[in-house]
């Protein structure tokens, strides 16, 4: 089907595997292209029942209850994010020979339609950092004069941004594993791998193909490859990713830049990829102080989003203005309150190992508040890492006596609060004690280094639990 023009897709049976926040827009733009759309889930709950009822008031069939079976006369599945590459349809489709396209691939063939211009895609994936480092990018871009917008697995359909009423200069783009590994024949102008560290195993099945998948957004990358130099892992993906003739390397590091680098000198963000002579010029374009915040791992994200700006021919006043107008979104290294000079920062986000081994390397000494839902994850090197800045450690969720382990391995040292409880209210207790444990200068960190589900609904509803306890904290009478 991808090699017809888009007025052939009149009349032609695509199935949409689930429903959700990918799968209707999904579901609804094929419809309005004449395509028999028939939408699958494995849900058959109140709220799918809900969705199903407004998609089949458009003409659009969906069927409840049977993500398995693949519908009769399916010429093509375009799947949600979160199907499985085992799921039983899956198998179907490759033996009936049913190609399976995400949204991402949709969007990305239906660009340019109606003679409209085809913005470019720089595009951010990476096991942490992804949606800080589009966030600083569109920022820049915008900086730059440029019409653009933040879309993709931040939470902006990229269906959206390339069919709505809005024309775009250039888009920045957030891509997750799971979205790239159902979109074969994306060609970003520049692309980045921020990181690559043990996340999604579940999904993808190996470690191997889960970077692989992240690998997949250098295919055909025309201008530039930006890799994180201090991750050989990111560099080995440059280096295997088969790129547009004349298509460069481009790597990030904190310490001084080589030659088709961009780093930091003296507290100055500096580019030496993208001037004249790079063995021997370098151009600041940034202070480290433009960074918000400017802790090691976001001043990485602001150099990976500086590298792409400057592929797409940004000027180094665009990047410096850019990051100053940056705002970080809630619970991401997140400043809360300092009480009785102890600082309290809502890492909430930091849903994973890599996450919070960052967190952590930002502050010291460190009263940590951490636990949750592991997903399979081990300790023993974060807590490695960590251990000489930590003051203490509270504990809370349903798999704490993984961290406890790690603790009682690494760290014998270090106080430890176990709090037996996953109710919610658990974090106003814990909170209470990690102010017992802090001295004047301490941080108060929460980087749980774990999911959140097994006691608030997501991370930003236990970012905001902690945030409440640390305000009551500091309303208490001293």
């Amino acid at each position: 089907m991808g090699s017809r023009k888009v007025s052939t897709w009149q009349g032609k049976k695509v199935t949409v595997a689930g429903l959700g926040v990918s799968g209707i827009p999904a579901a609804r733009v094929l419809h309005g292209l004449g395509v028999v759309v028939t939408v699958v889930n494995d849900g058959d709950d109140e709220r799918s029942r809900a969705q199903a009822a407004e998609l089949e008031a458009e003409g659009i069939t969906v069927r409840l209850g049977d993500g398995a079976t693949l519908p009769a006369g399916t010429e093509l599945i375009v799947t949600t994010p979160g199907w499985k590459p085992d799921k039983p349809l899956f198998a179907a489709a490759a033996e009936a020979g049913v190609p399976v396209w995400g949204d991402v691939e949709l969007a990305w063939r239906l660009r340019g339609r109606d003679g409209r211009k085809a913005a470019p895609w720089l595009a951010v994936t990476g096991t942490n950092g992804k949606t800080t480092t589009v966030r600083m990018l569109a920022s820049i871009l915008e900086a730059a004069g440029l019409r653009t917008a933040a879309v993709g697995n931040i939470g902006v359909s990229l269906l959206d941004a390339v069919l709505g009423d809005e024309e775009y200069d250039v888009l920045a783009v957030e891509l997750s594993s799971y979205q790239l590994h159902w979109a074969p024949s994306l060609r970003a102008h520049s692309a980045a791998v921020l990181n690559i560290a043990p996340d999604h195993l579940d999904w993808h099945g190996s470690m191997e193909a889960y970077t692989a998948d992240k690998g997949r957004i250098y295919a055909g990358n025309t201008v530039a490859c930006v890799y994180n130099a201090a991750d050989k892992a990111t560099e080995d993906l440059v280096r295997e990713a088969d790129v547009e003739e004349g298509c460069r390397a481009i790597g990030f590091t904190l310490a001084a830049p080589g030659p088709s680098q961009v780093g930091v000198v003296e507290g100055i963000l500096v580019d030496r990829a993208f001037v004249d002579n790079r063995q021997q010029q370098a151009q600041e374009l940034a202070e480290v102080a433009d960074v918000n915040p400017p802790a090691p791992h976001n001043i990485a994200n602001a150099l990976a989003a500086a590298a792409l700006a400057r592929a797409y021919g940004v000027p180094p006043a665009a990047v410096r203005d850019g990051l100053r107008a940056f705002r970080p979104d809630p619970h991401r290294i997140e400043k809360v309150a300092d009480v009785a000079g102890v600082a309290y920062i809502d890492d909430s986000k930091a849903t994973n190992t890599h996450a919070a081994q960052a967190s952590l390397a930002a502050y010291e000494p460190i009263v940590w508040i951490a636990g949750g839902l592991a997903k399979g994850a081990v300790f023993d090197e974060l807590v490695d890492k960590s251990a000489n800045r930590l003051r203490g450690v509270v504990l809370i969720g349903a798999d704490r006596a993984l961290i406890r382990e790690a603790l009682l391995r690494h760290a014998p040292q270090v106080p430890v609060v176990d709090l037996d409880r996953t109710d919610t209210g658990a974090m106003s207790a814990a909170v209470l004690e990690a102010a017992r444990l802090a001295r004047p200068g301490d941080t108060v960190l929460l980087a749980p280094a774990c999911a959140s589900m097994d006691m608030f609904v997501n991370y930003n509803k236990r970012g905001e639990a902690f945030a409440a306890a640390v305000r009551a904290l500091a309303a208490e009478p001293a």
